[in-house]
């Protein structure tokens, strides 16, 4: 048995219009996957989904808002509709606001809490019952180089995140049992629509490279073997785990 065929389970990517949600999908799609991309701008879900249709892949889309919780009983039917199931949950949509803790409002704080760290357990337990008939299934939250540490003006992204590995472990303890695994991935700096302040600094960009041990920032394509592994049956006795895949910027 090839231990990172996907060929025949579903992945549901939220946050799939761009950066780490739409390399996802090409990730697992390139491992036989089909999949269902969850994500708020339809124009973006449609391109790639032509892309990956153009490559043999199975795809549908879904554009929807995450932050409407009344809504999520909604979301998960439809996702559910293209194939009757979901195999595998990347919980990828997140928000950063970028504020300085005196700016932070209740209202930006809930919005951050909310859809990154609220629907991420939320949407996951609505999969967990149609998973465990199976006795299979696979979540991938995001976690953050700020799970760990303090970045300035990312209070509330940093909590957010920072429960992210606390709520991983608990699902884990909660469903791994059902055979259905959670672990986190906690990405350094790749260029994406959340990093483009970043990016858009090249002193800055290049400082942060210059603190990872392999001497780089990352690429999206970076990410493809851990998504797919932790996807796939070759992480079957792995759970409660967050990875960090950063260049070894948590290691200095």
């Amino acid at each position: 048995m090839n231990c990172f065929d996907l060929t025949g389970k579903v992945a549901l990517i939220t946050g799939a219009s761009s950066g780490i949600g739409a390399q996802q999908a090409r990730a697992l799609t390139a491992a036989g996957a089909s999949v269902v991309l969850l994500g708020r701008r339809q124009n973006r879900l449609d391109e790639l989904q032509l892309q990956l249709q153009a490559s043999g892949a199975h795809a549908t889309t879904l554009a929807a808002d995450l932050g409407d919780l009344a809504q999520l009983d909604d979301i998960v039917s439809r996702c559910m509709e293209p194939w009757q199931r979901i195999d595998i949950l990347c919980n990828t949509a997140g928000v950063n606001l970028r504020q300085h803790a005196d700016e932070v409002t209740p209202e930006s704080w809930d919005q951050t809490l909310d859809l990154n760290l609220k629907i991420p357990f939320f949407l996951a337990q609505k999969l967990i019952p149609q998973m465990a008939l199976r006795g299979w299934g696979k979540i991938i939250n995001v976690a953050s180089l700020q799970s760990e540490r303090a970045f300035a003006n990312g209070i509330a992204y940093g909590a957010s995140k920072g429960g992210i590995l606390q709520l991983t472990r608990a699902m884990a303890q909660a469903w791994s049992s059902k055979g259905i695994s959670c672990n986190a991935i906690a990405p350094g700096f790749f260029p994406t629509e959340l990093t483009e302040p970043v990016f858009a600094q090249g002193d800055l960009s290049q400082q942060l490279a210059d603190q990872t041990a392999i001497g780089r920032n990352g690429q999206l394509s970076d990410l493809d073997g851990l998504c797919v592994f932790l996807a796939s049956h070759g992480s079957d006795y792995i759970t409660g785990q967050t990875i960090y895949i950063d260049g070894g910027f948590t290691a200095k």
